[in-house]
């Protein structure tokens, strides 16, 4: 396949496209009559599962239209966004407070109760907060509420990971990403409400992950991490590839964290918050670019070898809006021809130019692995929000 001329990648015009090309992927089609949104997508766009809803595609469609219409406008987007947040409150929510991890025909498959998961509801309430939608300030609360009941750990600063069904027995497991996304989650609280515990406790967690527990593994971000919080580098040693546990460092976790550091420093300046996320970006780039094939792979060792080097859709995207804002930042040259590199390397491998949107996952040299674009989960939140992120920050 030709592609067509490559654009300016840093123009609005671009961008905002950019936006509307992946939302009519996913609008003929999304939308499901009996509640919820569809997902599991192949490439050209035909369902796989008409009946999976996961909670964390479920808040994600949420996030995607409220904030579609928030920018745009869009009765339909603002319709959407209602619904999913109905449905994620009216069926994934359960009798005890939490909202079920899966779903199959609205009957939970599965038990867990993620605070990974919940994280999202959140950034989806906050979402729909900004946007005016009904109803969305009590999901917020509520499930923050929820949040600092059963998954935070004053003691560490942080949040626990996952409980049973009953919310009495918590797994000894204790991870960064859900602590990453609720940072992000109540950054966009912070933002809805301007309440000041928001912002207080996502401080807290960046002070938390990205200096305190970054110590015990050389200034990175570890991923795992036992009752104690002490970095456990035997978890999951052989599933390096895992979806949501992958041993190894993840170059995309230190860019996004990156980013939310210069979002929290444009909340709440800090001068340390620039050279921290620098360094968390500097460290990625330097052993996550592939420098055989391009892009930036899924998982390093900590030897420094690739231990997963698959191309991920969201590790390039995070990594592009944590380019343009340190370019922002500072006005070093390197971040934007990384900003450039990392969309051209993207424009050819990852995104879909014949049927809309990005592939979910490439092998090293950026052909498919397999026809699944959008498994559950995957509603390219990831995508559209570095579009966003990055003409939220400007050209200055």
């Amino acid at each position: 396949m030709t592609l067509s001329a490559e654009p300016d990648f840093k123009s609005a015009d671009f961008l905002e496209k950019h936006v509307d090309s992946i939302l009519a992927f996913y609008e003929p089609r999304a939308y499901s009559p009996e509640g919820g949104f569809y997902s599991c997508f192949l490439d050209n766009g035909d369902c796989y599962d008409p009946h999976t809803r996961q909670l964390v595609g479920s808040a994600r469609y949420v996030v995607n239209y409220a904030t579609a219409y928030r920018l745009y406008g869009g009765q339909q987007h603002l319709d959407w966004a209602q619904w999913g947040l109905d449905y994620l409150n009216n069926v994934h929510k359960q009798d005890n407070g939490h909202y079920a991890w899966l779903l199959e025909k609205d009957s939970v498959t599965d038990t867990r109760v993620m605070a990974y998961g919940h994280a999202f509801v959140i950034l989806a309430a906050a979402s729909c907060v900004r946007a005016g939608i009904s109803g969305a300030s009590a999901t917020l609360n509520d499930t923050f509420n929820f949040m600092e009941q059963h998954f935070w750990e004053e003691s560490a600063c942080a949040y626990s990971d996952e409980r049973d069904a009953t919310l009495k027995s918590l797994s000894p497991y204790r991870g960064q990403n859900a602590n990453m996304h609720m940072c992000e989650a109540l950054l966009a609280a912070w933002q809805a409400t301007a309440d000041p515990r928001f912002l207080d406790r996502a401080e807290l967690l960046a002070n938390r992950f990205a200096f305190d527990l970054a110590t015990q593994t050389g200034g990175q971000i570890w991923e795992h991490y036992d009752a104690d919080w002490q970095a456990d580098m035997q978890f999951n040693i052989d599933f390096p590839n895992d979806r949501y546990k992958p041993w190894g460092f993840q170059p995309g976790h230190q860019t996004e964290w990156c980013k939310l550091l210069l979002i929290l420093d444009g909340e709440r300046p800090d001068q340390k918050w620039l050279p921290k996320a620098q360094t968390l970006y500097d460290q990625a780039l330097q052993s996550g670019w592939d420098q055989t094939h391009g892009g930036i792979v899924y998982g390093v060792a900590p030897d420094g070898q690739f231990c997963a080097s698959e191309k991920y859709f969201w590790v390039q995207a995070e990594t592009i809006a944590a380019a343009w804002r340190l370019y922002r930042a500072t006005n070093d040259p390197t971040y934007l021809a990384d900003y450039n590199r990392l969309w051209q390397w993207s424009w050819a491998h990852m995104i879909d130019h014949r049927h809309g949107a990005w592939f979910r996952v490439r092998q090293p040299d950026g052909s498919a692995i397999d026809n699944k674009k959008s498994p559950p989960g995957k509603t390219d939140y990831h995508t559209m929000g570095a579009c966003w992120d990055v003409l939220a920050v400007g050209q200055g």
